[in-house]
């Protein structure tokens, strides 16, 4: 058998698939900005700006604290190469949850704050007998950051902030069949990450009532799993003994991000927001795997402790444009939309991330019941049919992953609850 393909899902180590940014990332923080197409950069919309531009927080206007829930439905479907059989995956549903808590005097020019938000994370279970079984089968990815933030307004037009990102829980269940002979053994792998730290850091600007101007970095933060478990199961006893591994370790660069938003404000009811994010997954070129044991490799048919899968990752936009408008003193109503580019070249595609270029639309709303809110929204988000051939495996040395068409469809509600103080 090909150990090599053994961790196809490790692409997805501690990832999204179901998500609203190219690739692994997920950017569902704020309720009102998931509203507004993903919106935020260059806007001070409230605690969530956290998220968004730690530099933004000085210049809300009101203290509060907010959490939110989305709930995100993915429709996956997958053709083989030479197949017209169409494989849907079995439902599930990722619940990515965030809350944010922002502190400071009334008047003052300094804020500070608590963002806990799930910016990876992701659950696939493919058909049973799917062709790409011997890839994956299922994936359960889980993941806590935690944000301790502070920001502070230099003049009345200009803010800074920073923020401590602490990787403060992930997991990680990955799932394959093992070809063999007569039958399919199967392997799993479960782990949990190690506490990293990263920062979260940006500047707004304010020059007039009418424009705002922010622009944000997110470091790139290394996960790694160590000591994390192998399962083997249904091996017959001549195959056992070549199958020995139980643990394993492998580190993701969760990359970083550089972001620059506007904010128009024609009317005082009327707000626009435009961003533009350009993120580092060149950073990300190969996965490697080191398990305790050896494990029989089927191209050479030697043992080895060590799998390599080549990812070679490219530099990836993001285009955000949403608006909000108040219709009443109690009632903001919102839309937006993004385009999404792929980091995932031709011929490198895998289960875990059957990603392509993306295109979103979004609607959402708020009602304030004085200092307490209620913000919902919706999102759409289409992935572009993907197909890759034998040949394009072939010629850029990725046999681990299978040849094939994939869509998928994603419909993401949302809700909030906020209180101001």
């Amino acid at each position: 058998m090909k150990f090599k393909s053994l961790l196809l899902a490790g692409g997805a180590l501690l990832s999204a698939t179901a998500a609203s940014a190219g690739g692994y990332q997920v950017t569902l923080a704020g309720i009102k900005n998931n509203g507004m197409g993903g919106v935020g950069v260059g806007l001070s919309l409230d605690q969530a700006a956290m998220f968004y531009n730690p530099g933004a927080l000085a210049m809300v206007r009101d203290r509060g604290v907010q959490i939110g829930a989305n709930f995100t439905f993915a429709r996956n479907s997958f053709v083989a190469e030479g197949s017209s059989t169409q494989r849907e995956l079995r439902n599930s549903v990722v619940t990515p949850v965030s809350l944010f808590a922002g502190f400071g005097p009334q008047e003052g020019k300094f804020r500070a704050g608590i963002a806990v938000y799930t910016p990876f994370g992701s659950k696939l279970q493919y058909a049973d007998g799917w062709e790409g079984r011997t890839s994956l089968t299922d994936i359960d990815l889980k993941s806590v950051f935690v944000q301790p933030t502070v920001s502070y307004a230099i003049t009345d037009q200009l803010s800074i902030g920073a923020g401590l990102v602490v990787l403060a829980y992930g997991a990680v269940n990955l799932q394959r069949d093992i070809p063999l002979p007569d039958s399919f053994g199967h392997i799993e792998l479960d782990g949990k990450a190690e506490t990293k730290f990263g920062v979260n850091a940006g500047i707004f600007f304010k020059p007039s009532e009418k424009l705002s101007v922010g622009v944000s970095y997110r470091s790139k933060i290394d996960a790694r799993v160590k000591d994390g478990d192998v399962t083997f199961s249904g091996l017959s006893p001549a195959f056992a003994p070549n199958f020995q591994a139980t643990k394993f370790s492998a580190t993701l660069p969760l990359i970083a991000t550089t972001s620059i938003g506007f904010g128009i404000m024609p009317t005082e009811n009327l707000t626009i927001g435009i961003d533009a994010s350009l993120a580092n997954w060149s950073a990300y070129k190969t996965l490697r795997f080191d398990f305790d044991q050896p494990i029989l490799d089927s191209k050479t048919r030697l043992p080895t402790t060590v799998s390599e899968s080549k990812r070679e990752y490219q530099d990836a936009l993001t285009f955000r444009v949403g608006a909000q408008y108040k219709l009443t003193s109690g009632l903001v109503v919102r839309a937006g939309g993004s385009y999404d580019e792929s980091p995932v070249k031709d011929g490198f595609v895998t289960p875990e991330t059957p990603d392509n270029d993306r295109i979103g639309g979004t609607l959402g709303a708020s009602y304030n019941f004085g200092k307490f809110g209620v913000d919902l929204s919706a999102q759409y988000v289409g992935i572009k049919k993907r197909t890759q051939t034998q040949q394009e495996l072939v010629t850029n040395g990725t046999t681990d992953r299978i040849a094939g068409t994939y869509k998928t469809n994603i419909v993401i509600p949302g809700i909030g609850l906020n209180y101001t103080f």
